[in-house]
This record gives C-alpha cells, structure tokens and sequence, in this order.
C-alpha cells in the first residue's frame, strides 16, 4: 500500500486480488472511499505507488508479472483531478527482481517515476 498528499488531498493506494487501486482518502473529498482501479484486467498486478501532484492529477504506478526472485513489468496510469484516466500511461518491461517504483509529483506539476 502507498499513501501521498499534495494540495489539500490525501491519496491511498492498495492491491486486491492481483489489481491495484487508489483513493481520495481525505475527509473533504466528494466520493471519498470510491477506489478507482487500474485500467485493463488486473492479473499478477502489486505494489502500488500514488503520487498528486499540486493541480490534484493523480499517478499511480504497479508492477506486473513480478515474484519471488522474478522481475516484471511496471506500469503506470495518470488521472485527472476527477479520477477519470488520461492518455498519460505506459508499459515498461524488465523491472529487475526485487524492484518496485517511487513515484514523485514535480514542481512543474508532471510526474517522476523512478525504478
């Protein structure tokens, strides 16, 4: 699980049955507790990372394909201020074994993603 907050807004992340998931978690968001899933199916997908950046856009990267001793994929999704998904996404594979991401809003209000 991951948490992250920017701008008045706490973010949680989590991972259910080989999907993962975020949320607005803090007392004043409208919807508060509706988890938003990653897009596509969710099979073999864990350790979710959240980062909100200062415009309330939200970045939620996972791994895929990942074990004991087995690297994978990461992935990421980026959503706008409401939780609806953008065209901001990608695939990467080769994500050694025992790696994960870290996830960072910038102060240009873009995203790093580092593995």
């Amino acid at each position: 699980m991951d948490f992250a907050d920017n701008a008045n807004i706490v973010i949680g992340a989590w991972e259910t049955g080989g999907q993962v998931y975020w949320s607005r978690v803090d007392r004043d968001a409208v919807g508060a507790g509706q988890p938003v899933s990653a897009p596509g199916e969710g099979k073999g997908r864990k350790h979710p990372r959240v980062a909100v950046n200062r415009n309330g856009e939200v970045l939620l990267a996972w791994t895929e394909g990942t074990g004991w001793q087995k690297g994978g994929s990461l992935a990421y999704q980026v959503y706008d201020r409401t939780g609806k998904p953008t065209t901001e996404k990608a695939k990467l594979p080769g994500i050694p074994a025992w790696s994960f991401a870290a996830v960072a809003a910038r102060e240009d209000t873009g995203f790093s993603v580092i593995y």
